[in-house]
C-alpha cells in the first residue's frame, strides 16, 4: 500500500484523489477559510485529515490544494491583509515536496478564531511523533529491556524467539514480533541490531528456499528502500504458523490500516459538525479541461527575495523587484507570448 497523500503537494487535484484513502479520516473541517496566497478573495473549505490537508474552492471546487504533513517545514501565525476580512492573523506554511519549496497562507474568515491553525499544528505534531505505524525502521530504539516497546494503538499479537535474521552471511538469533501494526526483529546479542516495518511498507511475503533452508523472505517497499529481509525458524511447522499469521494481518492491514496519527478536538468538535465528506455534491466538482494555469507559481516560496528592496531598472525606466542571478528583464519578457 503506498500513500503519496502525505507526501507530497498537490495542487486541482480530480476529485477521486480527494476521497479519503484507506486509514485516513477526517479530523476537521472548517467552511469559511480563504487560500489568501493563491486564491485571494476565494472562500473555500479547509479540511484537515489524519495525513494531509485539503482546501477547495466553494465556488468552483475542482480549484483545490492537497498538503501533505510531511511536506510542512514550518507553521507560524502572520498578519496579512485578506480581501474578504481585512487585516487579520493567519496561518502561515512552507513546504516542501519533490525539491520545490510552495508557500501557503489561511485566512479564517471568522472573526477572533485561529481553529484552523490550532488544528494544522496540532494534526501536524501528531503526525511527526507517530512514524513509526508508518515508516520503517532499522537499527531504531526500538527494544527496552530485551521487549519490543509497544505503540499507544499497538497490541501483540504473537512473540517467537529463536528466530534467525539471514542478513549476514552467519545469520543473527533474535526475536520476531507479530503486532496488528507491524512486524519486528531485534537481536539476542544486541538490541540495536533491530527492524520495525509496519505492513503498509511491505510489498511481499513469501517463503523460499535459502543456504539455510526454508526461509520466510519480506520485501519492503521501493518507497522505504526495498528491502529483501530473511528469516529462519527452528522448524518448518514454525515457519508456517508465522507465515499465514503474517499473510492475513497483512491482508487486512491492505483494507483498514492504523496510520497512528490521534488529535483530540475537545471543545472545538462542538462548533461545526463533522462529516466523513469532503465534498457534500460530487456532481459540483468538474474535471479541469486541460486550462494552462498559473497555479504553481502563485505558490512557489522565494525566501530569499522577499525582504529585498526594490532596485531601479534602466530598461523599464521603473524600480522593480531585483531579479535571480541568470535572469534579465529581456529573458522575463520572453516568457509572455505575442
Amino acid at each position: 500500500m503506498l500513500l503519496w497523500e502525505d507526501k507530497e503537494v498537490r495542487f486541482d487535484i480530480p476529485f477521486i484523489e480527494m476521497r479519503l484513502k484507506p486509514g485516513e479520516k477526517i479530523i476537521d473541517r472548517l467552511d469559511n477559510i480563504e487560500d489568501t496566497k493563491g486564491n485571494a478573495g476565494d472562500r473555500g473549505r479547509l479540511v484537515v485529515t489524519n495525513i494531509r490537508m485539503l482546501w477547495h474552492s466553494l465556488a468552483s471546487p475542482r480549484i483545490n490544494l492537497s498538503i501533505g504533513f510531511n511536506c510542512i517545514m514550518s507553521i507560524n501565525k502572520k498578519e496579512v491583509n485578506s480581501r474578504l476580512r481585512g487585516v487579520a492573523l493567519a496561518l502561515h506554511m512552507l513546504t516542501l515536496s519533490k525539491r520545490t519549496r510552495f508557500e501557503f497562507i489561511f485566512t479564517n474568515l471568522v472573526p477572533g478564531s485561529l481553529r484552523h491553525l490550532t488544528t494544522v499544528s496540532g494534526v501536524h505534531k501528531a503526525y511527526l511523533s507517530s512514524k513509526l505505524y508508518r515508516e520503517m525502521k532499522l537499527r531504531g530504539a526500538i527494544v527496552q529491556n530485551k521487549f519490543l516497546k509497544i505503540l499507544p494503538l499497538e497490541q501483540v499479537y504473537s512473540t517467537m524467539h529463536g528466530v534467525w535474521n539471514l542478513s549476514s552471511d552467519q545469520g543473527s538469533l533474535g526475536t520476531f514480533v507479530v503486532t496488528n501494526i507491524r512486524c519486528a526483529w531485534y537481536s539476542s546479542m544486541n538490541e540495536g541490531f533491530n527492524i520495525s516495518l509496519p505492513y503498509i511498507q511491505i510489498a511481499s511475503i513469501i517463503i523460499r528456499d535459502s543456504k539455510f533452508g526454508q526461509a520466510l523472505v519480506i520485501t519492503s517497499t521501493e518507497e522505504s528502500g526495498g528491502y529483501v529481509l530473511g528469516f529462519r525458524l527452528e522448524s518448518d511447522e514454525a515457519l508456517s504458523v508465522l507465515y499465514k499469521e503474517l499473510t492475513a494481518i497483512y491482508t487486512t492491514s491492505l483494507t483498514k490500516p492504523i496510520l497512528g496519527v490521534e488529535y483530540n478536538l475537545s471543545a472545538l468538535c462542538n462548533e461545526q459538525q463533522k462529516t466523513s465528506e469532503i465534498l457534500d455534491d460530487a456532481e459540483m466538482f468538474e474535471e479541469p479541461k486541460g486550462e494552462i494555469t498559473n497555479t504553481l507559481a502563485a505558490y512557489m516560496a522565494d525566501e530569499g527575495h522577499q525582504n529585498e528592496k526594490p532596485v531601479y531598472s534602466v530598461e523599464l525606466g521603473l524600480a522593480v523587484e531585483s531579479i535571480k542571478n541568470g535572469f534579465t528583464i529581456q529573458k522575463l519578457w520572453e516568457v509572455i507570448p505575442p
